[in-house]
C-alpha cells in the first residue's frame, strides 16, 4: 500500500522527524506485538498527561522525551523506531520505521492525538503514547527480552482443567468475523489431524486449499458435481486420480462453451484417458475450440481425428492434420497441403518436409519462416547455403541448430558474426570436443540455460560422460552434470569445476556427488523448487560433525548444527534464539523445539517464522485461541494439530452458519 506508506512518511516529517534506513524488516519486537503489550488490560501507565490541559501536546512531548532518554531508546546517533496507530499497509504486515528527531521536532503535536509507539534499535525498550477517556498515558517498558522470555515460560505451565476451559473460551465474546472464519476454513483444510470422512468433506466450496490435497473417490465425485464451477475446474486441475466416467460426467455435465472448452484442454494437458464415447462425443462438439482440444486427447481414435482433417474449422484441420498425419493416406495429405487456409497449409507442408527436403521455393512461398523448419527439417542444399550466408538473423539462427546441416555450412555458422547464431553451433551433438572448444562463444554465466537434451540421453553412456565432463563448453558440463550417475573420475573433475553451475547441479542431480562439494555448495544455495531437499538432503551431504557449526560466523553453516545426530532439544532452543532469521527458522521448524520458544516465537519479526511457530503442536490452549481469533495469525493457528476434533467440528459449524446467512441474505 504505497500510498499509505508515502502519507506516513508526510506525518513523521511534519512531527519533525528525520527518516532514515531502507525500510526494511527491523530484528526486533513487531509492531502489533508491540502494541499488545501497550494496550492490554494489564499495561500501566508511566506517566498520565490530562487530555483537557492546553499545553498537552507540549507536555506529553516532554514526559515522552524524559522516558526515552532513561530508557535508553534515542540511541548514540539519536536513531529509534517509530511506529503510529493506523492502516498505512494495507493487508502487508506493519513495519517500524528508522527516525531522528530534527531540530523542531512536535511528536505529540503534528500526530494531533494519534496513539504512537517508539522502540530502541535493540528492541529492549518502548514508550508508547495511548490516548484514554480522560488522559494521554504513556506507556513504558524495559527489558523487553527478559519478559518475553518469563512470559513464554509462564505461558506453557497449563493444567488439564484450564486447557479444557481455554477451549471453551473460544465460543464466548463477538463472533468471529467473515475474514477470520475464512481462515478457519483455509487452516482447517490443510490441518493433517482433521478426520478425513467425517469433516473434511464440509469444507468442500469453503476453503480452495481443499482441493489441494488427495482427495477421497467419494469427494472428487463430490467436487465434480459441485454447484460452484472454482470447485469442479479446481478438482480437474489440482487432482491426480479421477476415472474416466468422473471426466465423463465433469465434462460432458458443462453446459457453458468455455467452459466445456477449458475441462478439455486441461484433460489433453494432462494426458487423461477419456472413454471412447466422451472422446467421440467432443470430437462432434458444436464448439470448434472443444473439437480441437479433442484432437488432443490420449484416447481419441484414429479414425475420428483423421475424420476432423475435413472439419469446417480450420483451427480443427490444423489440429487434427499434425496429430493424424502418420496414418493419413496420399489424397488426404495433398487436400491438406492445397487447404484453402494458411496455418492449415503451414502444417501440412512441415509434416510432409519430415519425410522429403525442403526446397528453398517450397520455403519462401510456403510462409514457413519462423517456424521449426529450419531446426528440423531436411534442407535442400541451394536454401541452406544461402541462408547461412545471406539469410537473416533469426534463420541462420534456426539453421544452425538444424541436425542434417553440411559439415562445411556448420563450421561457416561456427565463425558467424552474431554471437547467438555461433553459440548454437557450438551447442550440436555433432561437433567434436576439439571443433566445439575452437569457436568463440560468449557465455554469461549469471543466464538461465537449459540443459542439451542429447547430452541427456547419453547418460547411461559412461564413456560419452568421462568424455563430455571434460568438455570446454559450460552448458555440456552442466548438462553432464544432471546425470544420476557418473565414474569417479567424472565426479572428481565436475566436483571442482569453475562453473557454479556445474557443482549446483552436480548436487541436485548426481547421487554420486561427494560430501566436500555438497558443503561447499550449501553455503550458497538453498535448494530449488525442482530440488528443494538440495544439498542439504542429499544421501552424500555429511551428518556428523556439524555441531562445530553452532557458533559458526555464517548463519548458513549455524543452521546445519542440529542435523548432527548428537544435537539436543537444548541446541534448537538456543538457535531459536539467534540473531539471523534464517537460523531461527530452522529452529522453529524442529520438533525437538520447546513450546515456551515456541510461544516466543509468535512474536518474532519475520512473518515466515511466527507462522510457523503457530503451527507448534504443544502450544499451550490459550495462546491458540489469541491465536485463532487475530487476522494474521487464524490460518496457521487452524493448521495446528493441537486442536482437539471437537474443536473442530465446532469451527466448521460456526462457518457453515455464516454462509447460512450470507446466502439467505444474497438476492435470488
Amino acid at each position: 500500500m504505497r500510498g499509505g506508506r508515502d502519507e506516513l512518511a508526510e506525518l513523521l516529517k511534519r512531527a519533525g522527524l528525520e527518516i532514515v534506513g531502507d525500510g526494511g524488516v527491523e530484528e526486533v519486537l513487531p509492531p502489533r506485538a508491540a502494541w499488545r503489550r501497550v494496550i492490554g488490560y494489564e499495561a500501566e501507565p508511566a506517566v498520565a498527561v490530562r487530555a483537557d490541559r492546553p499545553d498537552l501536546a507540549e507536555a506529553v512531548n516532554r514526559e515522552w522525551h524524559r522516558l526515552a532518554t532513561e530508557l535508553g531508546i534515542l540511541g548514540a546517533d539519536g536513531v529509534f523506531l517509530v511506529e503510529v496507530a493506523g492502516d498505512w499497509t494495507g493487508c502487508a504486515p506493519r513495519r517500524w520505521t528508522r527516525v531522528r528527531l530534527g531540530d523542531d521536532w512536535d511528536l505529540a503535536g503534528a500526530l494531533n492525538g494519534v496513539e504512537f509507539m517508539t522502540l530502541a534499535l535493540d528492541g529492549d525498550a518502548l514508550v508508547a503514547a495511548t490516548a484514554e477517556e480522560y488522559d494521554v498515558w504513556l506507556v513504558a517498558e524495559d527489558r523487553i527480552g527478559e519478559r518475553q522470555e518469563s512470559e513464554a515460560q509462564a505461558a506453557v505451565r497449563e493444567t488439564p482443567q484450564e486447557r479444557a476451559a481455554a477451549w471453551q473460551s473460544l465460543w464466548r465474546g463477538p463472533k468471529p468475523v467473515a475474514r477470520v472464519l475464512q481462515s478457519w476454513a483455509d487452516g482447517l483444510a490443510l490441518n493433517r489431524a482433521l478426520p478425513e470422512d467425517e469433516l473434511r468433506p464440509r469444507l468442500l466450496g469453503t476453503s480452495r486449499y481443499i482441493l489441494y490435497g488427495a482427495l477421497s473417490p467419494a469427494m472428487v465425485d463430490a467436487a465434480v458435481a459441485h454447484p460452484d464451477w472454482k470447485i469442479r475446474s479446481g478438482v480437474a486441475e489440482h487432482q491426480r486420480y479421477i476415472t474416466p466416467g468422473q471426466w465423463a460426467r465433469l465434462i460432458l455435465g458443462e453446459e457453458d462453451t468455455r467452459r466445456r472448452w477449458a475441462l478439455t484442454l486441461i484433460a489433453a494437458d494432462r494426458r487423461e484417458e477419456l472413454d471412447e464415447d466422451t472422446c467421440r462425443r467432443l470430437a462432434a462438439d458444436p464448439s470448434a475450440r472443444v473439437r480441437e482440444e479433442a484432437v488432443r486427447l490420449l484416447s481419441q481414435p484414429g479414425s475420428v481425428v483423421a475424420a476432423l482433417t475435413a472439419d469446417p474449422e480450420p483451427r480443427v484441420r490444423a489440429a487434427a492434420c499434425t496429430t493424424a498425419w502418420p496414418d493419413l493416406d496420399a489424397e488426404v495429405r495433398q487436400r491438406l497441403l492445397a487447404d484453402p487456409d494458411d496455418k492449415v497449409r503451414r502444417a501440412a507442408l512441415l509434416l510432409h518436409h519430415r519425410e522429403r527436403p525442403l526446397s528453398r521455393r517450397e520455403f519462401e512461398t510456403g510462409n514457413l519462416g519462423g517456424s521449426d523448419a529450419l531446426k528440423s527439417r531436411r534442407p535442400e542444399r541451394d536454401l541452406a547455403e544461402h541462408l547461412a550466408r545471406e539469410g537473416e538473423r533469426g534463420d541462420r539462427l534456426d539453421l544452425a541448430a538444424n541436425p542434417h546441416l553440411d559439415a562445411d555450412l556448420v563450421a561457416l555458422l561456427g565463425e558467424d558474426e552474431d554471437a547467438d547464431v555461433r553459440f548454437a553451433v557450438s551447442k550440436r551433438p555433432d561437433l567434436t570436443e576439439e571443433q566445439r572448444a575452437a569457436i568463440r562463444i560468449d557465455f554469461d554465466p549469471r543466464l538461465r540455460h537449459w540443459e542439451l537434451d542429447w547430452v541427456l540421453d547419453l547418460h547411461e553412456d559412461t564413456d560419452a560422460m568421462r568424455r563430455l565432463a571434460a568438455s570446454a563448453h559450460p552448458l555440456v558440463r552442466r548438462s553432464v552434470a544432471r546425470a544420476r550417475h557418473l565414474p569417479p573420475d567424472a565426479v572428481a573433475r565436475l566436483a571442482r569445476d569453475e562453473d557454479r553451475v556445474v557443482r549446483l547441479f552436480l548436487a541436485e542431480s548426481c547421487d554420486d556427488a561427494p560430501a566436500d562439494m555438497l558443503l561447499e555448495v550449501w553455503q550458497w544455495w538453498d535448494g530449488s523448487l525442482t530440488c528443494p531437499d538440495r544439498p542439504r538432503g542429499h544421501p552424500n551431504f555429511p551428518r556428523q560433525g556439524l555441531l562445530r557449526y553452532a557458533d559458526d560466523p555464517n548463519p548458513r553453516m549455524r543452521r546445519l548444527a542440529p542435523d548432527d545426530p548428537e544435537s539436543t532439544p537444548e541446541l534448537v532452543d538456543r538457535l531459536s534464539r539467534d540473531p539471523a532469521a534464517e537460523v531461527r527458522y530452522r529452529a522453529v521448524t524442529d520438533p525437538r523445539l520447546s513450546a515456551a520458544s515456541a510461544v516466543r516465537l509468535l512474536d518474532d519479526p519475520h512473518e515466515h517464522i511466527r507462522h510457523m511457530a503457530a503451527r507448534h503442536p504443544e502450544l499451550p490452549a490459550r495462546v491458540v485461541i489469541r491465536l485463532l481469533r487475530e487476522n494474521e495469525t487464524a490460518e496457521e493457528a487452524a493448521r495446528n494439530p493441537v486442536l482437539p476434533v471437537d474443536v473442530m467440528r465446532e469451527m466448521i459449524e460456526r462457518i457453515e452458519e455464516f454462509e447460512r446467512a450470507e446466502g439467505s441474505e444474497r438476492p435470488v
